[in-house]
């Protein structure tokens, strides 16, 4: 007989003997025991209601990505790291819900209401874009959800106020590489610079901090010129700097729209410096670049040239580590310095969910604040990037360590060690 009839059988027996009893008890011990039953019962049945709950509690994390429209060589490398992140913390599985924001910044602020209304998340990640990572900001500050956005402009941090205090990131602030840029053009001896960048948050801020330092290094800036990511041409931008005969050219623009300036630039036989924004840092960029890119510098992620970094280097290993992970899964030579920053995001909520689950369990109001509580208080967290000390005043955490110049050479990054 198979062991589940045995035991329906048994019960079968347990039950008509606990008629009889009933049966043959007196209608007071009856009553008595009825009720004690019926408590059992409901005692029962508040525990099988609660036990799920606390059997299958589950952290969810967002993802706002730019995964279409001119961002997506940014977003697509962020997408395609998910499936590197964490899949349980703190004894607690964690699901991941992606949505595209087509690298507009309407659709990112739709998603991110979405994320938080109708999927009820832990946490987000992202935009990949400076523009749509400032719309978002709003969304989640009113929904109490941390976010750790992977977009360079330190507006989207600072100043750390009643909303911002939501805001996280992992990429490095464009103050860090316009800083990097100027003391790189110093001491190659740049007198003069000119500066073409997107029409939008990102061109706006980086311009600010590219003027701020070439100043500071008495470097004098003596053009600027705008262009929107889906231009097809810069060529009146590019001679309104020719003809300022600049020493230097800084180009303020993220993912493959990046390629125009440089392009034109060396079509018009510009043989000056050209220095990129951080947000270059993937191969879609030097494919579509080509040899015009050839002799160009970026200020970058340590992960575009981890293997060249000196060993004691804070962010070789993890980088190493990661770059490995992701090509066992992607293919040689397909890291990109975004997808690194949506892995040191996995980092961050590694560290920060047990503490929070302490406070709440997930898909409660008490687990997010304790979440953006914890993720504040990151003390000395290596990732692939550097170190991570993020405070009440500082939510990024990284140092000047965290940015490497790089020389793009025959397609290659290629490490600057001055």
């Amino acid at each position: 007989m198979p062991q589940w009839e045995s035991v329906e059988s048994g019960s079968r027996r347990a039950s008509a003997s606990s008629v009889s009893a009933s049966q043959s008890a007196s209608p007071g011990m009856s009553r008595a025991r009825g009720r004690l039953a019926r408590r059992a019962v409901m005692l029962c049945t508040a525990l099988a209601g609660a036990l799920p709950a606390l059997a299958f509690a589950q952290v969810k994390i967002g993802l706002v990505l730019s995964l279409t429209g001119p961002a997506a060589s940014l977003g697509i490398p962020a997408r395609d790291t998910v499936a590197l992140l964490p899949k349980q913390i703190g004894g607690q599985s964690v699901e991941y819900i992606v949505l595209d924001d087509a690298s507009d910044t309407t659709q990112a602020v739709q998603d991110t209401k979405k994320l938080i209304s109708e999927n009820h998340v832990d946490a987000i990640i992202g935009s990949s874009i400076t523009p749509n990572s400032l719309a978002m900001i709003d969304v989640v500050a009113e929904g109490q959800t941390p976010m750790i956005s992977l977009a360079s402009s330190a507006k989207i941090i600072e100043p750390v106020d009643a909303k911002r205090r939501w805001v996280f990131k992992t990429p490095q602030t464009d103050a860090m590489m316009a800083s990097a840029i100027a003391e790189h053009a110093s001491t190659h001896g740049v007198k003069t610079i000119a500066f073409i960048g997107q029409a939008d948050a990102l061109g706006e801020t980086f311009y600010a901090e590219v003027a701020k330092f070439a100043q500071l290094h008495h470097i004098d800036m003596v053009a600027s010129e705008r262009f929107n990511r889906t231009d097809p041409s810069v060529t009146g931008q590019v001679l309104k700097i020719l003809a300022t005969h600049p020493d230097a050219v800084v180009v303020g623009a993220a993912g493959t729209p990046a390629a125009l300036p440089p392009k034109t630039l060396r079509e018009r036989g510009y043989k000056g410096l050209i220095y990129h924004n951080h947000g270059v840092g993937n191969n879609d960029f030097l494919r579509v670049c080509g040899a015009d890119c050839n002799g160009t510098f970026l200020p970058g992620s340590p992960v575009l040239v981890a293997a060249q970094l000196p060993a004691d280097h804070p962010a070789k290993r993890l980088a190493l580590d990661y770059i490995a992970r992701f090509e066992a899964l992607r293919g040689p030579g397909s890291v990109s310095a975004f997808g690194s920053y949506t892995y040191d995001a996995g980092a961050l909520l590694n560290h920060a969910v047990p503490l929070a689950l302490k406070a709440g369990a997930p898909g409660t109001p008490e687990f997010r604040r304790a979440l953006r509580d914890a993720l504040e208080a990151t003390p000395g967290l290596a990732d692939t990037n550097g170190v991570v000390n993020m405070s009440a005043t500082d939510h990024l955490g990284l140092d000047q360590r965290a940015r490497v110049m790089v020389e793009i050479r025959n397609a290659k990054w290629v490490y600057q060690s001055r």
